[in-house]
């Protein structure tokens, strides 16, 4: 492929796509197969010259969640079909992977994927280590404990899919040029408005109002030109390629995750790669601008465990030939998930990038997801897990990259325990009784950069995690925080709770139009709301308490805050709205349980009764020597209240609290506690029992919508689902059997049959089960026939059954919560 003349680039597009990887290819492909005529991709160098040449080309279609399925699925079936379409040899070969598991954790954890592969359609098979000698002859098997087949999944070339898509983008009339770097992003009022590039002594503008950074490795310079937060960074990836082995044959992709490797057979070499538990991060003082086709050096000795290993479990290495040692850069997130979507910060900057060594099996489905995206302006289903407004702004931070990915890339083959924390790049973000909480034995989590107290350790005992999928080490220390809160008085920190300001003349209006609930209350009030799409999905689930005639001050989760900020801003028409995150400026100390009446009233002289202070109002307090305001909300389902105060007040207040709690045996309590108890009482839990795909009203949280109050965004998609009925209904499950533990993901079975998932679960003590939240289909059934099926949830292959309510089985009536 030659570089056009620079004539041939021209002065304005529809969209410009930055790199000509396999993802840049794949959008620039999904758009022009959407009609889109006038794009254009620029390539600093050569197509697939960054990391897509050296790619290991494996297709597993099996992802953590049902649309990443359908995003690797959807990738696999484009690739069979797209040599047919653009006469480019794409490699596509369904040989089918197995992994095998070499610990009974392991195993658990790939038998809970098979069952999830079933209710997400994919053809799988559970096989005993016989089975797995049978399909792989040279591996030994001595200590295998079991294994997972997908006879679908393949491997492919993918430097060839990358020119296969570009190819057929071209053939659609995009334009793609290679040795043109870009040198600047324009934007206007806040949005894109073109591109400058250089080629040679050549230099340029295209109009534009749509960017795409597909930049790899460079997404997050690039993104940084134009004040867009892209956290990643480039990790060494290892392999190496055997000399040919006679009579090795077609073989499976093989995964031995509790060795940190993958074997691929090609044209009768193997290939052996590694996802080593320590990689090492590169690139810190940039990537030269040469960079092309560029090896990394050799370090054998950081790849030789892995080969002992290998050896081990397939003898024939160690007599066979290495033809090639290969080192190559890839890029990775602080999450091991890549980023889609348009930038917080820009209008019309859209990222796709950092795909975290599964670039080309995820490139298909995400060039066509993103298309979808920019062409109809909202996501075609739920990407939240990807979504580009997850980062946080200091997560560009390239200390605190450089060290988190050297954790992040072995984390893909390490177990994927509940509950599991990463480790490095901690104490970012927290908050101001932190060393308080630590000195009385939190121990830590992290979201969002925010250090959180997951749960509390007794004196005298570990305070680490010791990770497994049956109960962990902390189990009975959630079960003390948990009836503390059910029956006497608990205390959380919950100040990585984001907290945006919307204040000014239009700010009621402003919120009326976004919210589907009724804003228009008095000060002092709170509502709890959700902001629709188009389509009636839930796009944000939050309170708006009214400050005054003009100022409202919206509670969202920390995880969430850039992507609510981003999704008000960008609903601001022509009125007077100031939107402020002021997330930083207080902390918040929730009370909860049935004595936090009892104990306020010791600390504070204001009147904490039903009558001047009942649930949903808040009022200003004075506490201790300070002042904080006390909203009476709760998302453990008890009478409580949540206490916004003052950072530099924050330390006072807790002092306070815990001296007078003495008297009432007052328990510091975790988050996981917190989400054992919102589960017992049925509260949804947000980017898990609710997205933006899932319909507000099939969510049954129809309570907090008002059609009545006038327009609003998604009124319509909520009328036409009152006309229509609801196709699925969000229900609540207890195991019979006390013993079992649910978490997300397992498999929902109606009358013998999968039909969905547990979209969150977590261990109901009170209710003295585990407890799982799912959606039913429903169509055309009453509340009976939803209630008379017999159901049972499905854990790594085994089935057990389970009691469904619509109504919350904690307090169905709220009195509680009122008391």
């Amino acid at each position: 492929m030659t570089s056009l003349p620079q004539k041939a680039i021209p002065g304005k597009a529809r969209a410009v796509i930055i790199g000509g990887g396999v993802s840049g290819c794949s959008v620039a492909y999904h758009l022009a197969k959407l009609g889109w005529t006038d794009i254009v991709l620029l390539e600093r160098k050569q197509l697939t010259c960054g990391t897509t040449w050296h790619a290991a080309g494996l297709i597993g279609q099996l992802r953590a969640s049902q649309n990443m399925t359908r995003l690797a699925k959807y990738s696999a079936d484009l690739y069979v079909k797209l040599e047919e379409e653009t006469g480019v040899a794409t490699g596509m070969r369904q040989v089918g992977s197995i992994t095998v598991a070499l610990t009974q954790e392991r195993k658990h954890e790939i038998y809970r994927q098979a069952s999830l592969a079933r209710a997400f359609d994919v053809d799988v098979r559970e096989i005993a280590p016989r089975e797995v000698k049978e399909m792989y002859p040279h591996l030994n098997v001595s200590d295998v404990v079991g294994a997972v087949h997908l006879p679908l999944d393949g491997q492919c070339d993918p430097a060839n899919i990358a020119m296969a898509l570009a190819k057929g983008a071209r053939q659609r009339g995009a334009k793609i040029v290679e040795g043109v770097k870009v040198t600047a992003v324009h934007q206007k009022d806040g949005r894109v408005t073109g591109v400058s590039w250089a080629q040679g002594e050549e230099q340029g503008t295209i109009e534009t109002d749509i960017v795409i950074n597909c930049a790899g490795m460079w997404a997050r310079e690039l993104g940084a030109m134009s004040g867009v937060t892209v956290p990643l960074h480039a990790c060494e990836h290892f392999y190496l390629v055997t000399e040919a082995i006679e009579g090795l044959g077609r073989l499976p992709v093989l995964r031995v995750p509790d060795e940190c490797a993958y074997y691929k057979e090609d044209a009768g070499k193997m290939m052996l790669g590694a996802f080593e538990p320590k990689a090492k991060p590169w690139g810190m003082e940039g990537i030269r601008e040469d960079f092309c086709f560029d090896q990394l050096p050799e370090d054998f000795e950081h790849f030789e465990p892995i080969l002992e290993m290998g050896v081990n479990r397939m003898p024939m290495l160690g007599t066979a030939g290495i033809h090639t040692f290969f080192n190559g850069p890839e890029s990775f997130t602080p999450d091991d998930r890549y980023y889609l979507g348009e930038a917080p910060e820009l209008g019309g900057y859209w990222v796709a990038a950092g795909y975290n060594s599964i670039g080309i099996v995820s490139s298909g489905g995400a060039g066509m997801a993103l298309a979808q995206w920019i062409n109809d302006g909202e996501a075609p289903f739920d990407l939240w897990e990807v979504d580009i407004r997850r980062a946080q702004p200091f997560q560009k931070n390239r200390a605190y990259l450089k060290e988190r990915v050297s954790e992040t890339l072995g984390l893909l083959y390490a177990d994927h325990f509940p509950y599991r924390q990463v480790e490095t790049s901690r104490g970012v973000r927290r908050s101001p009784i932190h060393e308080h909480l630590k000195a009385r034995g939190a121990v830590f989590g992290e979201v969002a950069g925010w250090e959180r107290a997951n749960w509390f350790a007794r004196e005298g005992q570990e305070r680490e995690y010791r990770y497994s999928w049956k109960r962990q080490n902390w189990f009975e220390n959630g079960r003390e925080e948990h009836l503390a809160v059910r029956n006497n008085v608990g205390l959380f920190d919950m100040t990585s709770f984001g907290k945006i300001r919307i204040e000014g003349r239009d700010a009621l209006a402003f919120l009326q139009r976004m919210c589907a609930n009724d804003l228009d209350v008095a000060p002092g009030k709170i509502v709890y709301t959700q902001m629709l799409n188009n389509r009636g999905g839930i796009e944000s689930d939050l309170t708006i308490s009214r400050l005054s005639e003009t100022a409202f001050f919206a509670v969202v989760p920390g995880a969430t805050l850039q992507r609510d900020l981003a999704w008000l801003r960008k609903h601001v028409r022509d009125e007077f709205v100031v939107i402020t995150d002021v997330t930083a400026s207080e902390s918040v100390l929730c009370l909860m349980g049935p004595r936090s009446r009892e104990l306020i009233q010791k600390v504070s002289p204001n009147d904490f009764s039903n009558e001047n202070n009942p649930f949903g109002t808040f009022q200003e307090i004075e506490i201790g020597m300070g002042l904080a305001r006390a909203h009476r909300v709760t998302y453990v389902g008890e009478l409580g209240w949540e206490l916004y105060v003052p950072t530099d007040q924050t330390a006072h207040v807790f002092e306070v609290l815990e001296e007078a709690g003495r008297d009432f045996d007052l328990k510091l309590c975790g988050l996981h506690t917190l989400d054992s108890c919102r589960i017992e009482k049925a509260f949804r839990h947000f980017g898990h029992d609710i997205t933006d795909e899932d319909h507000v009203l099939e969510a049954g949280l129809g309570f907090a919508v008002k059609t009545g109050k006038g327009d609003f965004l998604g009124r319509d998609a909520v009328l036409r689902k009152r006309e229509a009925g609801l196709g699925r209904r969000m229900v609540q499950f207890r195991l019979t059997d006390p013993e079992p533990l649910l978490f997300h993901n397992e498999a929902l079975v109606r009358d013998g049959k999968i039909v969905g998932i547990i979209t969150s679960g977590n261990y109901g003590h009170h209710l003295g089960g585990a407890i799982g939240m799912g959606y039913v289909p429903s169509e055309g059934q009453s509340e009976s026939d939803i209630l008379g099926s017999k159901y049972e949830i499905e854990i790594a292959g085994e089935r057990f059954a389970a009691e469904a309510s619509l109504k919350p089985m904690y307090d169905p009536k709220s009195e509680r919560v009122r008391a």
